[in-house]
């Protein structure tokens, strides 16, 4: 072998393991975001546009899946049986992660152990809306309704264990009435159901419902945030309304399986903090519904997770809430 091939084959090997990181780095091929709700939902509205972000910052596909059943905890379920390569993400909120474990006897994951938190999106309040022409104007013609016989008004919701099914629940129980239950795919699919009369009424993200309900399809009865949101400024809250012990949110988080690498959880958290931080982008939230719920850190996610399973834990037992 002459000089010149003996330095060839020096620089190939010195330039191997560097190829072999290079090849393995991640992401090196699409990544999947699990989404346990229907398109059209808040978690779709928040999610969707990152996704551009993240494909820009890293050089990959970010595929979004909605796989949507028993209350957004289908998709759950399978995100934290999957690998923790950082090829399986997850958008999630509050019914899959803090109502269901209380709900579901056989949930086949524990969120206090299945998943590493990534970022928290923020908060979004629920909404008790019904058809655009309902004779009803408030929450107390609402309560009225639901007075004159069980489960004389009807509530849609995005599934069994969702936020906005246990927040109807909790207004229920503060109003002394009992409503009839019930439960759909997706936010859609509820408001679909409120438009076509087969449902009297829905409680539901009111991100998913703010443009049908500034286009008069559907009519807001009230918000269930401590202050009028700024998506939705004509709709009072229930705390404005009587009920301040309805005040509920419905937050939105990016997590992965349990064990994912440190350092794609950080650069997954920078990425999308840089996002979240700018203006045109906190407005787009703004829009929908979602605000900021304080400077959290992922390490802090676990605890306003578990807070919050106590919460919604209470409301299950006190309800006697069954699952179907």
């Amino acid at each position: 072998m002459n000089r010149r091939h003996l330095l060839l084959a020096a620089a190939a090997t010195l330039a191997a393991p560097r190829l072999v990181q290079a090849q393995g780095a991640w992401p090196n091929r699409p990544v999947r975001i699990l989404n346990p709700y229907a398109p059209g939902g808040t978690s779709d509205l928040i999610i969707r546009p990152l996704t551009e972000r993240l494909e820009r910052a890293f050089g990959r596909p970010f595929v979004i899946e909605n796989k949507p059943g028993a209350g957004g905890s289908l998709a759950t379920g399978e995100a934290a049986r999957a690998a923790p390569d950082g090829y399986t993400l997850l958008i999630s909120n509050t019914g899959p992660l803090a109502v269901a474990p209380s709900l579901f006897s056989n949930l086949p994951y524990d969120p206090s152990r299945a998943f590493t938190w990534i970022t928290m999106f923020g908060g979004a309040p629920l909404v008790c809306a019904v058809k655009g022409d309902s004779p009803m104007r408030s929450i107390a013609d609402y309560k009225d309704a639901a007075a004159k016989g069980a489960e004389a008004v009807s509530f849609g919701s995005s599934g069994v264990g969702s936020a906005g099914h246990l927040t109807g629940v909790l207004w229920s129980m503060q109003a002394n009435v009992k409503l009839l239950h019930v439960p759909f795919r997706g936010a859609a699919d509820a408001q679909r159901s409120v438009m076509s009369g087969d449902t009297t009424s829905l409680w539901d993200t009111s991100g998913a419902n703010a443009a049908a309900i500034r286009a008069g399809s559907i009519k807001g009865l009230a918000v269930s945030s401590a202050e009028r949101v700024s998506a939705l400024p004509d709709v009072p809250t229930l705390k404005e309304q009587g009920f301040p012990e309805a005040v509920a949110t419905n937050w939105f988080l990016l997590a992965a399986p349990a064990g994912l690498d440190p350092a794609i959880a950080a650069r997954l958290n920078t990425e999308i903090q840089a996002a979240l931080a700018e203006p045109a982008t906190r407005a787009r939230l703004e829009s929908i519904g979602v605000v900021p719920l304080g400077d959290m850190a992922p390490a802090q996610i676990g605890g306003f997770v578990a807070q919050e399973a106590a919460r919604w834990g209470n409301v299950v037992r006190s309800a006697g809430v069954q699952t179907s």
